[in-house]
């Protein structure tokens, strides 16, 4: 029988999955959960509810005005508590179509391995090789805590751009190679896909420690953590990610993208719409505390997290990486590839949400990103002192 190759998933100029490229990634990152060729999505059956209730200075801020006025602009959210106090909207974006948050899915190891330590069921100073033996040097002397902290050298390449081809001995592995594991590309002409597992037991390294003084990240170490997380605690990924969407409280759908066998792809591949990613970002305001009353997460780790880490690079180098968060400190959160952040505030209880397209070559600027990081922390800022 005549077939051809699935054209939103074949490799276009760049090195990039069609999809991603920049003149198709507004549509893509739109759409994504429509074209990835395996996912999984959970509902909550109890929904947290959001009372509107408008607060006009978050509006009359210049840098909100500024950033939801660009043609990158998706959509942007903010919650305290249970109040819905700013959403707004793109043209061809809306209140009920999901975005992809990007690596901002990497915050649910934070909580995941929270109630592992709490219920002492992970060592993070154990070796990755003690949970998993079968993985290869690029992690087998690697600490969990080294993981969790981006703390780790091996030939894993965060390059967005990288070659899209098979890998040589000796070689950086880019990202291209972990997006065909993810199934948001295809594999080169002759080559099988691969999964998860598979590809994060390929990384070699001939020295894990990470002498720099920065964070190296690295985002198949947040599946690493997935795999270490199923091990220690005897339960699927899927079944704890479950348990994440249900004390969230979701409205909609807790969309997730995975490998060929089913593994998801918790390193960017969850889907909301940015009221949800609010009610999500509400689990690490209320310090891991879920909507029907019992810890999804830890608040000695979410407070641990906040008082520690490794130093990120310029121009973000007053945040650290800490569990699977950036944090200055106080609020924690996390960017995504092509113009997402969330940014959570434990002492406020403000959460905030912004969707957007980096419509760029690589779609990646770490100065837009602090943009961001600044307009959510003069939000936050408005409510100090406040009585919740």
């Amino acid at each position: 029988m005549i077939t051809y190759a699935n054209p939103e998933l074949t490799v276009g100029e760049g090195n990039k999955a069609y999809w991603n490229l920049a003149y198709k990634r507004r549509y893509g990152f739109h759409n994504l959960h429509r074209m990835n060729r395996h996912d999984m999505g959970f509902r909550a059956p109890n929904v947290l509810k959001l009372s509107k209730d408008i607060d006009r200075r978050i509006g009359d801020l210049a840098a909100v005005r500024r950033l939801t006025g660009t043609a990158s602009f998706s959509a942007m959210a903010v919650v305290r508590d249970q109040r819905l106090l700013f959403e707004a909207y793109a043209c061809d974006f809306g209140p009920d179509q999901i975005h992809t948050l990007q690596s901002i899915s990497k915050t649910t190891m934070n909580l995941v391995f929270g109630r592992l330590v709490e219920d002492d069921k992970v060592d993070l100073g154990r070796k990755v090789a003690h949970y998993i033996p079968e993985i290869g040097s690029g992690y087998a002397e690697a600490t969990v805590q080294q993981v969790l902290d981006m703390d780790v050298m091996n030939n894993f390449n965060e390059d967005y751009s990288d070659p899209y081809e098979a890998p040589r001995p000796g070689a950086t592995v880019g990202y291209g190679r972990q997006e065909i594991a993810m199934g948001w590309r295809l594999p080169p002409d002759g080559e099988r896909t691969f999964t998860c597992h598979d590809f994060l037991c390929s990384l070699v390294s001939d020295d894990v420690t990470n002498r720099t003084g920065e964070t190296q990240y690295r985002s198949v170490n947040t599946d690493l953590l997935g795999w270490i997380a199923e091990r220690a605690s005897g339960r699927s990924l899927r079944a704890l990610l479950i348990d994440i969407a249900e004390a969230a409280g979701i409205e909609g759908v807790f969309r997730v993208s995975t490998d060929g066998e089913g593994t998801p792809y918790i390193s960017g591949g969850v889907f909301l719409t940015a009221q949800d990613l609010c009610r999500y970002g509400l689990l690490f305001a209320r310090k891991g505390l879920g909507v029907h009353g019992k810890p999804v997460g830890s608040a000695a780790f979410i407070d641990e997290t906040r008082r520690r880490g490794t130093r990120m690079p310029a121009p973000r180098e007053r945040l650290r990486y800490s569990n699977q968060t950036n944090t200055d400190g106080r609020w924690l959160g996390h960017g995504g590839y092509g113009g997402q952040y969330m940014l959570a505030d434990p002492e406020s209880g403000v959460v905030v949400a912004f969707f957007s397209v980096l419509e760029n070559d690589d779609a990646v600027d770490a100065t837009y990103h602090s943009e961001i990081i600044g307009m959510s922390e003069e939000i936050m800022h408005l409510f100090d002192g406040v009585a919740r």
